[in-house]
């Protein structure tokens, strides 16, 4: 019978797995770097509840699409260690999926923050 609950192993792999894309990946530390740089702006700024959740969402976004995009590399280095087109190709897309999230969350960042920074250096 099917579970209905992931167990609590199902949930160690999960942290391991977030845990060994931190140690691993510079990417995901800049990105991980960067929420917290934003998270700390928008208590700073006293955020409303709606752009809390445009910026959660935004970061889970990327944290996730470079967790996949990791996955995705991880597997093509096993699968073909030499150089193949196709493969390469598969890595540049999983990049590329990472890029598009990432410079949306800066055009995000950019339209919650933006106005408020210019006021505050503006004032100051």
């Amino acid at each position: 019978m099917a579970r209905l609950f992931p167990s609590a192993r199902t949930f160690g792999d999960a942290f391991r797995g977030i845990g060994s894309m931190f140690r691993t990946e510079l990417n995901a530390r800049i990105h991980l770097s960067s929420a917290i740089v934003v998270v700390a702006g928008g208590l700073a700024l006293d955020l409303p509840r709606i752009e809390w959740m445009i910026l959660v969402l935004t970061i889970a976004s990327v944290l996730s699409l470079e967790a996949v995009n990791t996955a995705i590399e991880t597997i093509c280095d096993v699968v073909s260690p030499d150089h193949d087109e196709a493969i390469g190709r598969a890595k540049d897309v999983a990049a590329g999926a990472v890029l598009i999230a990432a410079i949306a969350a800066v055009v995000i960042a950019g339209l919650v923050f933006g106005r408020r920074l210019l006021a505050l250096f503006a004032s100051g």
